[in-house]
Order: C-alpha cells, then structure tokens, then sequence
C-alpha cells in the first residue's frame, strides 16, 4: 500500500511544536477533614510528587483552580483535571515536547500564542506564590496534626 493509501504524506505526519509551559509538582501529603488533623498522599487524581503541567488559570477566581494534564493515579493515562493550586509546590517554566501533554494541550484550545518562555516563567512565580499563601489559608490558624508530614512542614525553610 502506498502512503497516498494510506492518507499520510511520504515525510509522514506533521510533529507537533513544543509549547512552554508551567510544570509543578504535585504535593507528596496533604491535610485532609476537620481541622486538617487528617493526612492524604498527593491528590485524588495524581500521585504525590507526580508531574503536572499547567494548561489553563482562572484568574477571575484568584488561580485558585488550575487546568492541569499529567499522569492519573490509578491508570497512568494522561488526564486532563481541574485542581486545587494548594496542592501543587515547585512550579517552573519547561518546554513541553511530549506528544501526549501536546496532544491534550491542544483539545483545551492552547496553541503556542501565548505559550512563550516569558509568560511561562511570569506564571510560574505567580502560582507559586499563591500556592503558598492558599494552603496557609485553607487550614488559617488551625495547628498541624503530630507528627506532620504535609509539604509545608516537609519543606525547610
């Protein structure tokens, strides 16, 4: 069969262009129930540490959900979710070349004109940030359970 029967051309199909992106990672514990007292590994969907990239804010909500694609955690499929960005820590601009985040990134209607290296690290000082002072404030004042394991107390400093 030729590759005019096939529907492709001879050089094969078009690569998708790497995009830049905001990468975080997802935190190891978080607090969880009344009074945060409780301890949950990562996020519902993603494992604790799994890498997600950022693919759409809402800024009309003060970014406190962020549009992300990465790595479920029962499936390994990409996933394209909606999370919380308390839940995320380590928030970097990286060129995203992977055809499956391309693939996703695409479907939410991302095309690389606002994809540049500028934006991406504009935004990643941004969200990180805010998710600092969101976990602060998701649990405001109430005290860590013992022994407490959540990023804020895993992280020194």
């Amino acid at each position: 069969m030729t590759a005019e029967g096939r529907g492709t051309s001879e050089e094969g199909p078009a690569a998708p262009q790497p995009l830049w992106l905001v990468a975080a990672n997802v935190v190891r514990w978080r607090r969880y129930g009344d009074d945060g007292q409780e301890l949950r590994p990562g996020a519902m969907s993603h494992r604790g540490g799994a890498k997600a990239h950022v693919v759409g804010t809402h800024p009309g909500m003060g970014h406190e959900q962020l549009t992300t694609v990465g790595r479920g955690r029962h499936t390994r499929a990409y996933i394209t979710i909606d999370m919380a960005t308390r839940n995320l820590h380590t928030f970097r601009p990286t060129a995203v070349h992977s055809p499956a985040v391309l693939r996703r990134t695409a479907a939410v209607g991302i095309d690389g004109s606002w994809a540049t290296r500028e934006y991406a690290e504009e935004l990643a000082a941004l969200l990180g940030g805010l998710a600092v002072r969101y976990r602060e404030e998701h649990w405001g004042g109430v005290p860590h359970p013992v022994p407490c394991r959540c990023h804020d107390c895993l992280t020194p400093g």
